[in-house]
């Protein structure tokens, strides 16, 4: 059935005239808004007829756009991308259904899959627990009640509206076998050792820590916030009891601060691994040699946008998601175990 678009198109098509870009762009939104609004004028009239009250029908078709959003652009690819796992699909012809294929060959025959799931894993163990304790310590140092503390909080925050693709670039530069700036503060280092400038990208024992160094833009940024507000709310009479009673600073850092704030250190955790797992930009611009692995990300976007092997692509997306489905749900386990939550009964 045409659209109104459509047949407003065509009929400017007879009349040997084309709908601008923009019209028809502008005209799909305001149908798309109109849409919306009476999806929510629906809700809440069928809501509240069958016995709810008004609040309550006002609340659910208030947030009638976020379901919308969430079933149209979440659930549903989530549900195709699965369907497409089990399918063999090139996006220029419908997918052909092969069941189990496409993980059995990744299983057995994917010579690029072990490689990119070493390095992936190895990259979220070591940058995980480097970010979570250095955004802490920059967060310890800002907590201070220190003379223009508020700019030093601003300076260490501007990382963080950076666009990612400028701070790939240049950390591409810094890192640049010849030119870079890294390689040229250690070049005495180098010369003192006798080895010669390394490629950080393109020798194998340079790829990671590479990677682990530039990890350390992230400290700075929202965690360094977060745990911030975190250690601002720690109540000040703890500190002051355990100072009558003699303890030390140290003392005070790991029997008052840490169990206080352990609550956002198992949130940071948390958003550390699925962030890790899922490193894409910096890499799509620095280009590690495929020797050292690709990272997942990085393998699932060219399998699927560069060989266009959707199918194949989509299974190893749910691979992906397994693994950090399985690692978060170990860490919400023994959670039980070292995060405190006040008034919880044990």
């Amino acid at each position: 059935m045409a659209t109104p678009v459509d047949r407003l198109e065509d009929r400017r098509a007879r009349k040997g005239t084309t709908m601008q870009p923009h019209a028809a762009t502008g005209l799909r939104f305001v149908l798309v808004v109109i849409g919306v609004i009476v999806c929510m004028t629906l809700v809440r009239r069928g809501l509240m007829a069958l016995g709810m009250r008004r609040e309550a029908a006002t609340g659910f078709s208030l947030i009638t756009p976020w379901l919308l959003g969430f079933l149209v652009f979440t659930s549903f690819p989530m549900v195709a991308s699965l369907y497409l796992s089990f399918s063999n699909y090139d996006i220029f012809r419908s997918p052909e259904w092969i069941g189990l294929d496409n993980y059995r060959r990744i299983f057995t025959r994917d010579i690029d899959f072990v490689p990119a799931i070493r390095i992936t894993l190895l990259y979220g163990f070591l940058s995980v627990p480097i970010g979570v304790a250095g955004s802490l310590l920059v967060a310890l140092l800002l907590a201070n009640d220190l003379k223009g503390i508020g700019t030093y909080r601003t300076v260490y925050y501007l990382p963080t509206v950076l666009p990612e693709v400028a701070v790939a670039l240049l950390w591409r530069w810094i890192f640049n076998p010849q030119a870079g700036l890294l390689n040229r503060i250690l070049l005495p280092v180098y010369r003192l050792l006798g080895m010669s400038r390394p490629d950080w990208f393109g020798d194998v024992p340079f790829v990671l820590p590479a990677y682990i160094i530039i990890s350390l833009w992230g400290i700075t940024g929202v965690n360094m916030v977060i745990f911030l507000a975190a250690l601002k709310n720690v109540p000040g009479h703890l500190y002051e009891v355990a100072l009558i009673d003699g303890a030390g600073s140290f003392r005070r850092f790991r029997s008052i601060t840490i169990p206080m704030i352990s609550p956002v250190i198992f949130l940071q955790v948390v958003r550390g691994i699925i962030g890790a797992l899922q490193i894409f930009t910096v890499y799509a611009f620095t280009q590690a040699t495929p020797r050292a692995g690709k990272f997942m990300s990085f393998y699932i976007y060219q399998t699927g946008f560069q060989q266009f092997r959707m199918g194949y692509a989509s299974a190893l997306a749910w691979i992906l998601f397994a693994i950090i489905l399985m690692l978060t749900l170990l860490v919400l386990r023994s959670s039980e175990m070292w995060v405190y939550y006040e008034g919880e009964k044990k």
